[in-house]
């Protein structure tokens, strides 16, 4: 394998792995709340769609950007008033978010523009170009987060009373801070760290929106976050092993082996899934989880 190829692979892996790097970072910062969040696909999904639709309309891929992150935090405070308000069921909720992203995007592009669902080709400036080595500013953006999520986490007192809300509620509450003031501002964060991703996915990476083009990104973000052990660092290098795993399988597609034939194109597509599946399966060892994630915190009286 010659430098170019080697080159041309990494260069992919960055830019597969930012929408995922993206999702990761919202789950970080709402998992660390005690909110689990099973929705980052359908969030992702609808940021994408509202966007791509947006950016169309304007002519403005920023404005786009704009719509997109909306979206998700309105998707956001739907799990949220479910799961943190009326104390319902994390995962269920999360589950709904998914389901009606997936459908209501699909009726509405269709209904809107009749094109099975997909938004109009994006051009020009309705798309985002790349700013510094071929890549988009939201590239830059989402790679600037990772740094500024570890500082806000460890050395802030924001950072550290959300991370405590994730593990002792009870305790942050005895204190008079609020408890669900605290898991709603990681909710909307995480939303906006969603939008990013689903904007980048249709107005950065595409040149348009697709149904159903996160195409499970979400859970491969939550499991690059198990993985990385609800930390940013760690989820950055787990978020590019799995671009570099994607942009492996795009470069292995067509390759013929002897004796075997040519690799199945569905084989390699689901290469990424495949590791997913075998990371989880125990390669990373123990991961613990926020001990109050997933868990409603009922205030005593």
């Amino acid at each position: 394998m010659d430098f170019g190829i080697i080159v041309t692979i990494f260069d992919s892996a960055l830019r597969l792995s930012i929408p995922l790097l993206a999702a990761c970072l919202a789950g970080l910062w709402s998992e660390r709340s005690g909110v689990v969040d099973i929705g980052l696909e359908g969030k992702m999904l609808v940021a994408a769609f509202a966007a791509a639709a947006a950016a169309y309309v304007f002519g403005s891929a920023w404005i786009g950007l704009v719509f997109g992150i909306f979206a998700s935090v309105a998707f956001g405070l739907i799990h949220g008033f479910a799961s943190i308000s009326q104390r319902g069921n994390q995962i269920v909720s999360g589950v709904a978010i998914n389901m009606l992203a997936a459908g209501l995007t699909a009726i509405v592009g269709n209904a809107w523009y009749g094109q099975g669902g997909r938004t109009p080709p994006l051009e020009g400036d309705q798309r985002f170009d790349g700013l510094f080595l071929g890549h988009s500013a939201l590239v830059y953006v989402v790679l600037l987060a990772v740094p500024l999520t570890w500082f806000i986490m460890g050395r802030t007192r924001f950072g550290l009373r959300l991370r405590a809300v994730g593990e002792n509620p009870a305790a942050v509450d005895t204190a008079g801070i609020s408890v669900t003031g605290l898991r709603y501002s990681a909710v909307v964060i995480g939303g906006i760290f969603c939008g990013i991703g689903g904007t980048y996915l249709s107005v950065g990476q595409a040149a348009g929106f697709l149904p159903n083009m996160t195409a499970g990104r979400g859970f491969i973000a939550l499991a690059a976050l198990i993985f990385a052990k609800w930390r940013a660092w760690p989820a950055l290098g787990a978020c590019f092993l799995f671009g570099l795993l994607d942009a492996v399988a795009n470069q292995l597609q067509g390759l013929f082996i002897p004796g075997i034939g040519e690799v199945p194109v569905q084989a390699i597509q689901a290469l990424p899934y495949l590791m997913t599946v075998i990371l989880l399966a125990g390669v990373i060892g123990r991961a613990i989880p926020p001990r109050a994630a997933g868990v409603p915190y009922l205030k005593e009286r």
